[in-house]
């Protein structure tokens, strides 16, 4: 199960541990997306092929093509330099939708005050990061996780490094951070 806490300032530390303060700050899946955008949906592993409730996620969302990413050591070509680009902070112009199946890792995000906010993902959780937030992703010290990713049409996944604040994307996402986001499920 999902969860997600803010983080220590000082993330200059190996970034597959947890930071968090002492003692932790956990943030429910509720404020979490009050407070970010993000989305979160629990589906079953083991099911999630034939029980329907991915496929209704899919067609209501638009999801049209789909892949499977796995970062591992052993599977991810010139992998040291593949995970410093994925926790270099950017942002999609896209939202970002990740469905972990095997494994685990941590998506940050950024607040309305631009703090760090750390999720810790699991088989079965599925978070929909919105377009224009700042975001970066890193395994945990397991160092493996298999992912399914899903698209509106044809995959765009160009990252984009802060500071990218002139984006159309970015300004959609801070005007909606501000009038409140709204779920799409």
């Amino acid at each position: 199960m999902v969860k997600s806490w803010y983080m220590d300032n000082d993330t200059t530390s190996d970034q597959r541990l947890e930071h968090h303060r002492n003692p932790p700050e956990f943030i429910s899946l509720e404020d979490l997306f009050k407070k970010t955008g993000v989305e979160y949906f629990k589906l079953d592993v083991n099911t999630y092929a034939t029980d329907g409730i991915l496929d209704k996620i899919k067609k209501d969302r638009g999801y049209s093509f789909e892949d499977e990413i796995i970062c591992s050591e052993k599977c991810l070509s010139n992998y040291e330099e593949k995970l410093k680009s994925f926790y270099t902070e950017h942002l999609h112009t896209d939202e970002e939708i990740r469905f972990v199946v095997e494994g685990s890792g941590y998506f940050d995000v950024r607040d309305s005050e631009d703090r760090w906010i750390r999720i810790a993902v699991f088989p079965g959780d599925m978070i929909v990061i919105p377009s224009g937030i700042y975001h970066r992703f890193t395994l945990d010290s397991n160092n493996f996780i298999r992912a399914k990713r899903f698209f509106v049409g044809e995959p765009v996944w160009q990252p984009y490094n802060r500071p990218a604040d002139e984006m159309p994307c970015r300004k959609e996402y801070l005007d909606h951070m501000q009038k409140g986001f709204i779920t799409a499920h």
